[in-house]
């Protein structure tokens, strides 16, 4: 059973594990003023108690994310507005009066216009299916309030966002989404108390959940901002257990299909009991936010005999709707086998699979990959020439693809492969570390001219702690326009967290955001495992050694 708000044939559901939260806030309503209605009358107000996302008004979202706060459910991080005296705690007091600001409006404040709809508080109605309707948001009125996950002004199916304002696919997610052009971004902690979180990721059509990586083998749910307690999947019992801070192995990445919304089906990679590397595909259950185990069909394992370290990890589907892998070089330092550059080992290699296959192996290489002609798997290499690719991405608008590949003792890099490339760089490991020459055995010395060698656009060396590059995203999310274009990025070992814009193989906009991006509670962010993006395109840090996940927001 479960009791959802209905908008024509729109719905948001609120499982069992949040009815307190509902039910209070239902009760807040009731107790601030027994009308239960509220006019905003088409203008936004400066935030004020509950206006966790800044918009001028106090939503019903926000009020569910109130009581889930006061609750202990919920990070205080996720909505500051909400603590009226500062003292970095939500009561129910508090709780009252942003029901009141809900009802009332923000006394006060000079509004600005923002649309002519006026927006109505809900008033619930039981029915006898258990269900409550509401005359919520409008739909078509170009302005996307839960429970619409966009709205482009329409009621027209088949251009993105449908009749419901439901996303659909090629839509654009930020259709309606309120933007904060001239503001500067923030860090706020919107998950913690995690195990080793490694990852942050979301299906594509699915803007309310994310999901969190934790290395020892879970995935766990961040739904409309609520940290779910039972995991959406648990291979622990399949994964190498080590410390968290000295091993590179574990589940180390997670892939949604591009259609997972009608097949269900995404993909993993983990280091197994045998400290070899997996890819493997899993199937959703009829339950959204729980997974099948037992539906696991492993689709390629890469042996990694000798060393720990130097796993890669990295799952991500490309424009072209074929999953990449990112594997390391095998480990050992310098890469002793000469795996970066050699044609017949998938390690040290950018992989490239087609997996909309149902039988055994469960992939095919694509007829595009620029090696076809070799022996299977070979011929599932896009890319070669790295060390350990950690993480790597496309940009969602250019379909340029970013790799942060780790560097050896002196230099860390960043390539950038163009969106019309048909595969076969070579990224120069180990013959070359950065621009540098490192090991170009057999041969005496490094080619001069460097022919045949992809080089990075950007590297940096290991001067003031910096050791290790996390690869992040190019900035497309709504909430920050200003941002978009900025590729984000990281130093696991220092913590910084740097910024550039590449634009026709011009670097520009160079920048530390560090001290921007600081956390006002919940920091600092230590050790940066990771980025990710939400279905949005909405930017989240991992925090390995504190167990946490913050989100870049105004």
């Amino acid at each position: 059973m479960c009791i959802a708000l209905l908008n024509g044939v729109t719905k948001t559901v609120f499982r069992p594990r949040q009815w307190p939260a509902v039910l209070l806030t239902l009760a807040l309503f009731a107790l601030a003023d027994s009308t239960g209605s509220i006019v905003v009358a088409g203008e936004v107000f400066p935030p004020c108690a509950g206006d966790c996302d800044g918009d001028g008004r106090v939503s019903t979202a926000e009020l569910v994310r109130a009581v889930a706060i006061a609750l202990g459910d919920v990070g205080f991080g996720r909505c500051e507005s909400l603590d009226i005296n500062t003292d970095q705690r939500v009561t129910v007091d508090e709780v009252v009066q942003a029901v009141e600001e809900a009802l009332e409006g923000c006394p006060g404040r000079t509004p600005f216009p923002t649309r002519t709809p006026s927006l109505v508080a809900p008033t619930l109605t039981p029915t006898a299916t258990g269900t409550a309707t509401t005359t919520g948001p409008v739909c078509g009125d170009g302005v996307a309030e839960d429970p619409e996950e966009c709205d482009d002004g329409n009621t027209v199916s088949g251009d993105g966002c449908d009749a419901g304002c439901q996303l659909e696919p090629g839509g654009n997610p930020c259709a309606g989404v309120p933007t904060s052009p001239g503001t500067a971004p923030r860090a706020v902690l919107v998950a913690d108390g995690l195990n080793s979180p490694l990852f942050v990721t979301a299906p594509p059509l699915d803007p309310r959940r994310v999901f969190i990586v934790e290395r020892p083998g879970k995935v766990l749910v961040l739904e409309n901002g609520v940290l779910l307690p039972q995991a959406f999947l648990d291979v622990s019992a399949r994964v190498w257990q080590a410390d968290r801070f000295t091993s590179e192995r574990g589940l180390l990445g997670l892939a949604f299909h591009p259609d997972f919304e009608s097949n269900g089906r995404f993909f993993v990679y983990y280091t197994n009991l045998s400290g070899n590397n997996v890819i493997a595909r899993y199937d959703v259950t009829a339950d959204p936010n729980d997974a099948d185990e037992d539906s696991e069909k492993i689709l390629l394992t890469l042996n990694h005999p000798t060393y720990a370290n130097h796993n890669g990890g990295q799952l991500a589907f490309g424009p072209d709707g074929f999953l990449y892998v990112g594997t390391g070089d095998g480990g050992g330092a310098g890469d002793p086998f000469a795996n970066g550059q050699s044609e017949t080992t998938l390690l040290g290699k950018l992989l490239r699979l087609d997996v909309n296959v149902d039988d055994p192996p469960y992939y095919r290489t694509p007829p595009t990959n620029p090696h076809t002609d070799a022996t299977p798997p070979f011929d599932l290499i896009w890319a070669r020439g790295l060390r350990n690719p950690w993480r790597f991405s496309f940009d969602r608008q250019t379909r340029e693809l970013y790799i942060g590949d780790v560097g050896q003792d002196d230099w860390e890099e960043i390539d950038v492969q163009p969106a019309d490339s048909a595969g076969g760089e070579n990224y120069g490991w180990r013959v070359f570390e950065g621009d540098h020459c490192f090991n170009p055995a057999p041969l005496p010395a490094c080619p001069d001219p460097a022919t045949g060698f992809t080089f990075p656009v950007l590297e940096y060396d290991h001067s003031n702690g910096n050791c290790s590059i996390t690869g992040g995203f190019v900035y497309r999310g709504c909430a920050l326009p200003d941002l978009r274009g900025t590729y984000f990025f990281a130093d696991y070992c220092s913590a910084f967290i740097r910024g550039f814009r590449y634009t026709n193989g011009t670097l520009a906009d160079e920048r530390d955001w560090t001290a921007d991006l600081a956390p006002l509670s919940g920091g600092p962010i230590d050790h940066i495992s990771s980025f990710g993006e939400d279905a949005r395109g909405e930017l989240y840090v991992c925090d390995l050694g504190d167990g946490k996940v913050f989100k870049l927001e105004p």
